[in-house]
């Protein structure tokens, strides 16, 4: 077993090896400082349902793809989930779970109680619309990486080994300048429609997006609103390098980013979720 290190903030990794001979739970985190919203919406999750679990780091932790947050390029990955991306979860010998909604329904069924999916058919497909907003391809985090990647090439020449790497990152989110384009309409669609759901809520008197009982919901948005607005440095110290980058300032975003939501997450990390935030 390794110890990864990042701001003196720790888990304890094991490697992809050692991970591929142990039972129970195992999630496939990288080793990244900073608060990738698909990973930590993972974390939140088991945090919130009492989950423990295996932390595994990717295979080339410490090369600069790891540390931009990418492990593309990882060999082990692919073999043991068919893909390159995480946050992977993987309970005992069942199949990788590799997409946010599968690893909700693992965490359910491994922690029924409490549960995070509304048992009101309503609720429930309204919850599962708004978290593909924000979870989904095309959605409020997929859109948030684009201007992400834009803004980290912008002040970079071209062909250069930086400017490669955000080319090849962008790339697995469609990267185009129309896409660049779309991306602040459609993250603020997404945040304008979340805050008329918990106004709507907090209308009839209740605390969280779906009446007076935590979602999943309630963590994703969380947990995916440290892409335009991070936590402040002594509750996520990700490494300096990453938190202009999480911090968007388009008028776009900004104007439909409303001080009911910024509420919203914390209060649900106070109550919910751990804080300092641990990478």
């Amino acid at each position: 077993m390794s110890e990864v290190s990042i701001n003196d903030i720790k888990l304890h990794y094991v490697s992809i090896a050692e991970a591929k001979q142990l039972p129970g739970l195992r999630i496939v985190l990288g080793a990244y400082a900073d608060p990738g919203m698909w990973r930590e919406a993972c974390k939140g999750i088991c945090y919130a349902k009492g989950l423990s679990y295996t932390p595994v780091v990717t295979a080339n932790a410490g090369s600069s793809d790891t540390e931009f947050g990418l492990n593309g390029t990882d060999r082990e990955l692919r073999e043991w989930t068919a893909q390159s991306s995480a946050p992977v979860m993987v309970w005992n010998d069942e199949r990788p779970r590799s997409t946010w909604i599968e690893q909700l329904h693992l965490a359910e069924r491994l922690a029924p109680e409490p549960s995070l999916i509304p048992r009101n058919l309503e609720d429930r497909v309204r919850m599962f619309g708004l978290a593909h907003e924000l979870c989904g391809e095309n959605g409020f985090g997929w859109m948030g990486r684009l201007m992400l990647v834009d803004m980290g090439m912008e002040p970079l020449a071209k062909d250069g080994p930086e400017y490669n790497f955000w080319l090849r990152f962008g790339q697995k989110y469609g990267l185009s300048a129309e896409a660049i384009a779309a991306a602040p309409g459609r993250m603020a669609d997404c945040l304008t429609a979340l805050d008329a759901q918990l106004a709507a809520e907090q209308a009839r008197g209740h605390r969280f997006f779906f009446g007076n009982t935590l979602s999943a919901l309630d963590i994703y948005w969380a947990t995916f609103l440290g892409l335009i607005e991070p936590l402040p440095e002594e509750q996520c110290p990700m490494a300096s390098f990453f938190r202009p980058l999480y911090t968007n300032t388009h008028p776009v975003v900004r104007g439909a980013l409303s001080a009911r939501l910024i509420a919203h997450r914390e209060f649900i990390y106070r109550e919910f979720l751990e804080l300092p935030v641990v990478f």
